[in-house]
């Protein structure tokens, strides 16, 4: 890991790159704003925010409705919203059992050791003598010199596979604990695709996730969202996805009469080779699916002589809506920090722009994907189809539960040396007398698990900001660390929150946006 401090930079380059003193300071009613829209869109009347709901009708009117009263213009040829087509799927087993046939005979639960899903439009999914194959990681590199799919033939089979890549046991390995795409559970599946396999499994670990097996279950026992093509029906998608638990693993390789942690251990080093298990199974999966429209919102800051480059302000509206009660018995997954925090710091960031005495020379797109949960579909289609061609876009500051957060000294950052907006970010947080940590401990993925990465992706700037690991005050801690909170029913609206650290961070990125508009 490595610390820039701004102390060490030239005085000329804070001087040339820091933006004005009126977007770095905090107004006095900005944390009564900011509180008072993460308070609605994070309300029990907002049902969790779940695409393709009565709930996702309710925060698109009500996110469109606070762009035309920020002053905003319609980002997509005069309407607020950006329509397009997704598929919701449920799958589930039928007796909520997978069949192992090896050789002992065992049998994978649903859901206590995995979840299955796919992105199909069919009613029933049916595999006979589907073969297991362990195929480590997953990963075809050549660049990294890593094949796991070498002198195997994985099609019309189902693919298990470790999540994140070799890098995270082995620092010599890839990038080390930065991890790579490669390590993403969405390659997996998509290099499965490639390889012709009717199914991947990917092997869940919590450490090498970064999250727990809850994560999975709550995210894909329902509703599980892909876009549709209609002209296919997604049928060049996988007949199935899905999450495997450690238990789940045990078993497949226990039917295979093989040691488990031996093949693991195998697949985090050069040379390993795909170990077809011998393990078959005759699957039925029941299917239930509808195609069904979603909407991106936006809305557009025209600039001045530049106005036809932009700079993007992003964040996602959706959540995961309702679902299974938490020990209380609450179901409302409300995501008042994930990420009702990022929709108000964008409405926030609006209202400052459009108080400039004079308009920024890039316009600003203020933007809010949908579907960003369930793989970051919204802000993959708008990267597809966007309002302002991705040549002309300057960069994407992407806001991602960005609160509640105490003040800090330094600012932690993703993505760092990958694109110009280090300098940018590094002055403007010497112009708050703090400082940037550039962290190359990407082992969680974090960098690629939100919808900045889908612009970078096209060859769009971004980066990924985090609170920092210094509070200005030792004795006033956060209280609502992460882990307790992500992806639960209990991350709701507290008054007790403390938001000074989010609105200088939310200044932080403002002042960013502000720089790469101007110049």
């Amino acid at each position: 890991m490595k610390r820039w401090f701004t102390a060490f930079l030239p005085g000329l380059l804070a001087l040339t790159l820091s933006p004005s003193a009126s977007a770095q300071a905090v107004r006095p009613d900005d944390e009564t704003l900011l509180r008072d829209w993460i308070r609605t869109v994070s309300s029990d009347d907002f049902g969790g925010r779940k695409p393709m709901t009565e709930y996702e009708d309710r925060t698109v009117a009500y996110l469109s409705g606070e762009l035309e009263k920020l002053g905003l213009q319609p980002a997509f040829g005069g309407s607020w919203y950006q329509p397009f087509q997704i598929i919701s799927t449920t799958c589930r087993p039928q007796k909520d059992r997978i069949p192992l046939k090896g050789r002992r005979r065992s049998e994978l639960r649903f859901p206590d050791d995995l979840t299955v899903w796919t992105a199909r439009a069919t009613d029933r999914v049916t595999l006979r003598d589907a073969e297991f194959v362990f195929c480590g990681f997953g990963i075809n590199a050549p660049e990294y010199g890593w094949n796991d799919y070498e002198g195997v033939d994985v099609r019309g089979k189902i693919v298990v596979a470790m999540v994140n890549d070799p890098g995270f046991y082995d620092a010599s390995l890839f990038r080390g604990r930065n991890m790579t795409y490669y390590g993403r559970w969405v390659y997996k599946f998509e290099e499965a695709i490639r390889q012709g396999a009717a199914g991947c499994l990917v092997l869940h670990d919590t450490d090498a996730a970064g999250y727990g097996w809850h994560v999975c279950m709550n995210g894909h026992l329902t509703d599980n969202l892909a876009l549709y093509d209609a002209a296919t029906r997604n049928a060049g998608e996988l007949a199935l996805k899905g999450w495997l638990r450690d238990e789940g693993g045990r078993k497949i390789f226990d039917a295979a009469g093989r040691d488990f942690e031996a093949a693991l251990d195998a697949a985090k080093r050069p040379g390993f080779r795909a170990i077809p298990l011998g393990v078959k199974t005759d699957a039925v999966l029941d299917v239930s699916w509808q195609v069904k429209e979603t909407r991106n919102v936006a809305g557009i800051l025209p600039g001045t002589d530049l106005r036809d480059e932009v700079v993007v302000m992003s964040a996602h509206w959706d959540h995961l809506g309702i679902g299974t009660p938490d020990e209380t018995g609450d179901a409302i997954y409300n995501g008042a920090a994930d990420n009702g925090t990022g929709i108000a710091s964008v409405l926030l960031a609006a209202r400052r722009f459009r108080e400039l005495p004079l308009p920024p020379r890039r316009s600003i797109l203020f933007f809010f994907p949908s579907s960003e949960e369930s793989g970051l579909f919204g802000s993959q289609y708008y990267c597809e189809h966007p309002a302002v061609p991705m040549e002309r876009t300057a960069a994407d500051i992407n806001f991602e539960s960005v609160g509640p957060a105490e003040l800090t000294e330094d600012v932690v950052i993703l993505g760092g040396g990958e694109s110009v907006l280090d300098r940018y970010f590094v002055a403007a947080a010497a112009a708050q007398g703090r400082y940037i940590f550039f962290d190359d401990d990407n082992s969680d993925g974090w960098f690629y698990r939100s919808d900045h990465y889908n612009f970078v992706k096209k060859g769009v700037p971004a980066l990924v900001v985090e609170n920092g690991l210094h509070p200005v005050r030792p004795d006033r801690p956060n209280r609502y660390p992460m882990e307790s909170w992500y992806h639960k029913p209990c991350d709701e609206y507290r008054d007790d929150w403390d938001l000074e650290g989010t609105l200088a961070n939310v200044n932080l990125m403002l002042s960013v946006a502000l720089s790469v508009a101007n110049k």
